[in-house]
């Protein structure tokens, strides 16, 4: 029968059956809607954009932003850098863009957004006119619950992508740009940029392109210290280090020596370089936001103020500078096909953040160890941490490694309540676990001939002083390991990549001769880590993370705290009847292991009061790794300097 026939008699059988349907009129009709984005080319730009930005506003953490773009009549596309590099994400702060002008002969031009895209304004360019003036502010936050500080009295951080509007249609590596700063009077700053002119606080860069500009953010202030790093090899690394005041600048010989050598054991480990210069932009402070994002020239790295001071007390954040550099290599120079993009506002796709990351956080730990910024016992207190949490993390029985590498994606760095539960960015240390697992099985397989370095080398050591970025995929990952040791990789990689097991991935740490065991020695992480300063982690035992003020900042899932009600933000008011301190808290579960009575705690939250009973009776527990005699020690061998 007819088409339209059928629908009718459905229509009326429907009407004369369900007497609850109320109408059979069609709902809102769906009408695209087109972005109308220019695809972007591999072409040559016709011209030079021009970007100036003035940084002296520091008590308002106003960034200016002037801009000269060449332009031909037409339609034009203009757009902010939405997918930024390092973030994974699509973490370009459009919302702290304001005052948006364009001009053109000195008349102002409308401008429209984009119905889609919220990064990209069109404008019509009129008859005649050879350029553009765009006039924004960049508006840095100022308190963090605008965003992460990036502006102090002595300290800033600009990062260029998000000062910068650039024209759609090219690679952003085919886009000449002249750009130049005006800093604060008497402030210093580093970059991997190169001045073509310096005079008073207004410096003037090389010509470079918005690739390379948007890939080298500046740091800055009133106290630096330049510190040369540089190995036998010519190339020079140097250590911007801006601190909230001048006794925080310079490192112990001693902890000067580890910084070197951490230059020195990663050029053993690769055998190449690929970066004409290298420089570490370290912050020490306690006002501007802690950090580490990786770039190709540079790192940004942000610590404590006290953390060349307080060296014993910085153990947690020891790893960050090695991570970040080791990024150079693995993640800049050799990346994942799906990451790479020809522009800041193509779409990235993070399925290889396990290689990405992960291959990264276990180099960065190893390299730690190798250049002395942390002894053997330290480092593997370091690991028993990692493989305890993940021993500590049913998420695995729900969500895959895998699937984590999209948490980026899904949630830019924004609190979780059940992390361990819902799993969160496990591609780094999990990833960790799984490449210590290849790097001992290696070793294993070759009688000791072989090991993870030499994927290292052969991998991401190729084409040395060169820039150009090549990208891999997962079979290149397998077929490159295969090259080091023949094995089943793809099906090894696959099944850590998408088991559900309980239980950390320990095979590493085993077969590299040590077993996860707990007792009540506290651990070295633990108690130097500056990750959360005055935190006390009883996360192996009653199962929370607290501060001095009694505010628990973390509940593992399923832990005995968790069991009896206890939630992060609670904070404990009482401890058995006595007011709360760190040091009563653990006495309590040291004397509820002999008398098997439960735990009383009295807790508030907001304005309400709960007395909660906790039923744990294991006393004290940290984790560590226990020698096991019984096999070689590959870990040894693994975390020791290579001469």
């Amino acid at each position: 029968m007819p088409r339209s026939f059928r629908a009718t008699t459905s229509w009326l059988l429907c009407t004369l059956m369900i007497p609850w349907v109320a109408s059979a009129s069609p709902g809102p009709v769906y009408t695209a809607v087109s972005s109308n984005l220019p695809a972007p080319v591999d072409r040559p730009y016709p011209g030079v954009l021009k970007v100036s930005v003035d940084a002296t506003d520091i008590s308002r953490r106003v960034f200016r932003v002037h801009e000269q773009l060449p332009v031909t009549a037409g339609p034009l596309t203009l757009l902010y850098p939405e997918w930024i590099p390092g973030t994974h994400a699509p973490e370009g702060p459009l919302d702290k863009l304001a005052g948006l002008t364009v001009q053109a002969n000195g008349k102002p031009l409308a401008w429209v957004r984009d119905p889609l895209s919220m990064y990209a304004f069109h404008v019509n360019v009129p008859a005649g006119v050879a350029n553009l003036d765009l006039d924004f502010q960049y508006l840095s936050p100022v308190n963090t619950d605008v965003g992460r500080t990036e502006v102090s009295p002595n300290l800033m951080i600009l990062e260029w992508t998000s000062n910068l509007i650039y024209p759609a249609g090219y690679y952003t590596r085919q886009i000449p740009v002249d750009a130049d700063l005006t800093l604060p009077k008497d402030w210093k700053y580093g970059t991997a940029l190169r001045s073509r002119t310096q005079e008073g606080q207004h410096t003037v860069f090389n010509r470079t392109t918005v690739e390379t500009l948007g890939d080298s953010p500046l740091y800055a202030g009133v106290h630096h210290n330049d510190i040369d790093l540089s190995t036998s090899d010519g190339i020079p690394v140097h250590l911007q280090v801006f601190a909230d005041r001048a006794d925080q600048l310079a490192p112990s010989d001693q902890v000067l020596a580890a910084h070197r050598a951490l230059v020195a054991q990663a050029i053993k480990l690769y055998g190449s370089h690929h970066y004409d210069h290298y420089d570490f932009l370290l912050s020490l402070s306690d006002h501007l936001a802690h950090q580490g994002t990786e770039h190709h020239q540079s790192s940004e790295d942000g610590l404590n103020g006290n953390y060349f001071k307080d060296w014993g007390k910085s153990l947690g954040g020891r790893s960050l500078l090695a991570h970040e550099y080791t990024h150079s290599w693995n993640g800049k120079f050799r990346r994942p096909e799906d990451l790479w993009t020809p522009t800041y506002n193509v779409p990235m796709r993070n399925s290889l953040l396990w290689v990405y990351e992960g291959q990264t956080q276990y180099w960065g730990e190893i390299l730690t160890s190798r250049a002395g910024l942390m002894t053997l016992p330290e480092a593997l207190d370091s690991l028993a941490v990692t493989a305890a949490y993940y021993d500590h993390t049913p998420g695995r029985s729900w969500r895959t490694l895998a699937d984590t590498t999209n948490d980026e994606i899904i949630n830019p760095r924004r609190p979780i309540s059940w992390e361990n539960w819902q799993r969160f960015e496990d591609y780094y240390e999990e990833g960790e676990l799984v490449w210590l697992d290849a790097d001992t099985l290696i070793r294993e397989l070759s009688h000791n001939t072989r090991s993870l370095d030499d994927f290292a080398r052969s991998f991401f050591g190729i084409n040395n002083a060169s820039f150009v970025p090549v990208t891999y995929k997962f079979t290149d990952i397998v077929a490159a390991l295969n090259a080091v040791q023949p094995y089943d990789w793809s099906g090894f990689l696959t099944r850590r990549l998408t088991e559900h097991a309980a239980g950390a991935p320990l095979d590493g740490i085993t077969r590299g001769g040590y077993r996860l065991v707990y007792n009540d020695t506290p651990n070295l992480y633990l108690t130097a880590s500056d990750d959360q300063p005055h935190a006390l982690n009883l996360l192996y035992s009653l199962g929370v993370s607290v501060d001095d003020t009694g505010i628990l900042k973390s509940v593992l899932w399923d832990s005995p705290a968790f069991k009896a009600g206890l939630t992060a933000g609670m904070q404990l008011v009482a401890v058995d009847g006595a007011s709360f301190e760190q040091s009563l808290l653990k006495d309590s579960l040291v004397l509820h292991q002999k008398s098997r009575e439960p735990l009383h705690l009295l807790v508030k939250r907001n304005n309400f009061y709960r007395t909660i009973d906790v039923e744990y009776y294991d006393g004290l527990r940290y984790p560590h790794l226990e020698r096991d005699t019984s096999k070689p020690a590959l870990l040894d061998a693994i975390l020791a300097a290579r001469p």
